[in-house]
């Protein structure tokens, strides 16, 4: 984190609205990455980055160092999203992921079982990929917003790839044949 992003988080923290709104432009595209991971829903994760928002403006004195803002920012759209999924009860694969129907894909079998597989994976492993490969996020960015370590987060990504990557696997070899 650099010093005028550490100053603007901090004026964030003490109220200053103006800096509020910067905190919004950065983060809320992050926020939203983080809660349609666990969606699959652009209109429940556009709400739930609004719910997180309004939550954090009113709850942002109990952070005490802006470092770790981010992160927190990530924590309450996390669990506000988990709260709507219980309520929802499962996780609707409707074809409505902008970013997936983009990547690139023999037909609608693979894309399908593009969504599958990502929707099968544990939570953490999902948001760190849609945060790296979909929302095109830096490891330090990721860190952040995520609250993990280099290390940790390394981790999560190479075993969520590696999942993704035995998953697929069989579908690009019954292509060969």
């Amino acid at each position: 984190m650099d010093a005028s992003e550490h100053q603007l988080l901090e004026a964030a923290l003490r109220g200053d609205a103006e800096a509020f709104e910067m905190v919004i432009r950065t983060y809320s595209r992050n926020l939203f990455a983080v809660a349609y991971a666990i969606l699959r829903d652009r209109s429940d994760a556009e709400d739930v980055v609004q719910e997180t928002l309004v939550k954090a403006y009113h709850g942002r004195w109990r952070v005490r160092n802006a470092e770790k803002f981010p992160a927190w920012l990530a924590s309450i759209a996390r669990n506000r999203a988990l709260d709507v999924l219980r309520r929802r009860r499962y996780v609707p694969l409707d074809g409505h992921e902008p970013v997936l129907e983009e990547a690139p894909a023999e037909d609608a079998e693979t894309r399908e079982r593009l969504r599958e597989t990502l929707a099968r994976l544990p939570e953490t492993h999902r948001i760190a990929l849609t945060l790296r490969y979909l929302e095109g996020l830096d490891h330090r960015a990721i860190e952040q917003t995520m609250g993990v370590s280099n290390g940790a987060l390394r981790g999560i990504l190479g075993r969520a790839l590696a999942t993704m990557r035995k998953a697929l696997k069989p579908s690009s070899l019954a292509t060969l044949e």
